[in-house]
């Protein structure tokens, strides 16, 4: 699928047809967090944020280049959180932008046309603004309040519905999602969810992500 397709390209085939994207969770040590990936990978996860908020550029750098060939290794792609310097120097395959970082138009001329560029909103009017400066997907949340983000500004599901509505891109729903939750997410015309985790906090990371698969295969088909 890869051979003649943008990442870009890719992502919007992946996220359609998984519905799920994995964020990585920064409190595994490396070791862990590759069996958790691998194990992701082998029920069928396929994208996937490396979100580091903890170790040093150095480190981050060394796990990002072997989280970049473990994840296309097994047919995904990976996306790295924030900072689009580690991203290009780890040859992924883009970027998520919070709206405290780079500016998505600039974070866009740095990654390149072939990479995604995904923007992070949490209110209406964050979300024409992100397909005006050439987002790929919006992360919007958190739905529900979640303990991996403390400061996450509150969303809800009404917000995400409305979100999902007025938005021209494929919106992800992030924030506290959980196998039980994860249908009420696509109910409200997401094009998939976002989880930390519901996946890698997990006491069997391959159950958990089938069930994740499983309920958001099983749930409304997505219209946005």
């Amino acid at each position: 699928m890869r051979a003649n397709m943008s990442a870009r390209e890719v992502f919007a085939v992946l996220l359609s047809d998984t519905h799920l994207y994995a964020v990585t969770d920064d409190a595994l040590e490396p070791d862990r967090l590759r069996a958790a990936v691998e194990s992701a990978l082998g029920v069928g996860v396929r994208l996937f944020q490396f979100r580091d908020k903890v170790h040093a550029d150095r480190e981050r750098l060394q796990i990002g280049r072997w989280l970049v060939e473990l994840v296309h290794q097994g047919g995904g792609l990976l996306i790295v959180n924030d900072r689009v310097d580690l991203a290009v120097a780890v040859d992924a395959d883009g970027v998520h932008l919070g709206q405290d970082d780079l500016p998505v138009d600039l974070g866009r001329e740095i990654a390149g046309d072939q990479r995604v560029v995904g923007v992070s909103a949490s209110f209406l009017e964050e979300v024409p603004e992100a397909a005006r400066v050439g987002a790929d997907y919006i992360g919007f949340g958190a739905v529900f309040p979640t303990g991996t983000k403390v400061d996450a500004e509150f969303a809800g599901l009404d917000l995400l519905a409305q979100a999902c509505r007025v938005s021209p891109l494929p919106v992800v729903g992030i924030g506290g999602i959980t196998a039980d939750r994860a249908a009420m997410v696509m109910e409200q015309g997401a094009a998939g969810v976002a989880v930390v985790s519901a996946l890698f906090r997990a006491a069997d990371v391959a159950a958990a992500g089938r069930e994740l698969l499983a309920a958001v295969a099983g749930a409304q088909d997505p219209s946005c």
